[in-house]
């Protein structure tokens, strides 16, 4: 008897107990503590990344990445144990996103940001989710096939990217005479490349293929060019927090071991999406397909 009640009493404090360990793990982490006491996730995305993180005809924030973000958010609010979350999106773009992470504005930016090691001295990096290579926007009749055609003309590419910097290094390294025009994100590079004003846009495949989308026509543009660099996405948050990050990554990790990730890949690559409900027609690379088998956080420079 006096065995029995002993047992009991042990299964009564373990349940009692066990809310509190879950509580004690996240006030471990900064950004969970505070997402538990306001009640509120403010999550940094992009305004026309199709399709990765975007507005809809309704002003909607839509995309690859938020349907991953969705998940992560709700895995946040199951882990600091709140029955509703607010969840504030911030617009974000390539010039403001690190330093909007690094100043508490934004405890999650879910867009599509490469991960760098010269940014991994200023933010985390979630396990990567995408990876894509830099390539050329241009009029199907353009006579810039690739990198070496570009001498000597002008080139449009958002500003505070990985493809600005090495449109500048080209410029650098070979000489090649390269006027480099930043815009402040994808629909104005493309609107300036649509206005004759430059001979090519230059971005990540992916990102090119969902900005001439956009166009009028979108046949009488094509993607041309050899990969000058491969990208890692990554979400972005703040660094020395690891206990958000592993919720992050360990949402993300299982959509892919899972197989999950694939379907939520065929909706918003090789099936018509908004605006235009044009498909992509964006088969999974090989690169992409390695980076699910094998989930990391690791950036490729």
């Amino acid at each position: 008897m006096r065995t029995q009640a002993l047992a009991a009493v042990a299964i009564v404090v373990v349940a009692v107990c066990s809310p509190a360990v879950s509580a004690a793990d996240a006030s471990k982490s900064p950004t969970l503590s505070r997402i538990k006491e306001s009640g509120a996730i403010s999550i940094g995305h992009r305004t026309s990344s199709i399709p990765f993180s975007y507005y809809d005809a309704n002003q909607k924030v839509v995309g690859f990445s938020q349907d991953i973000c969705d998940r992560v958010i709700a895995a946040v609010k199951k882990e600091v144990g709140v029955s509703t979350l607010q969840v504030r999106m911030i617009p974000v773009t390539s010039q403001n996103r690190i330093s909007l992470v690094q100043n508490g504005t934004v405890d999650l930016e879910c867009g599509v940001t490469t991960n760098l090691k010269s940014r991994q001295q200023q933010v985390a990096f979630s396990t990567t989710f995408f990876v894509a290579g830099t390539r050329l926007l241009v009029k199907k009749d353009s006579p810039v096939r690739d990198f070496s055609d570009l001498a000597g003309k002008t080139v449009v590419t958002n500003a505070g990217t990985t493809s600005e910097r090495i449109l500048r290094r080209l410029n650098d390294e070979k000489k090649s005479n390269i006027t480099v025009q930043s815009a402040k994100d994808y629909g104005e590079s493309f609107l300036i490349l649509q206005s004759g004003r430059v001979a090519a846009f230059m971005m990540d495949d992916v990102l090119l293929s969902g900005a001439k989308t956009l166009a009028p026509n979108p046949s009488d543009w094509t993607v041309v060019g050899t990969p000058q660099s491969y990208e890692a996405y990554g979400f972005m948050m703040r660094k020395e927090d690891p206990e958000f990050k592993k919720v992050v990554d360990s949402t993300i990790t299982a959509l892919m071991k899972s197989g999950e990730i694939n379907a939520m890949y065929d909706k918003w690559f090789n099936k018509p999406v908004p605006p235009k409900n044009i498909s992509f027609d964006f088969p999974m690379s090989g690169a992409v397909k390695k980076a699910y088998e094998q989930p990391n956080d690791e950036a490729f420079e």
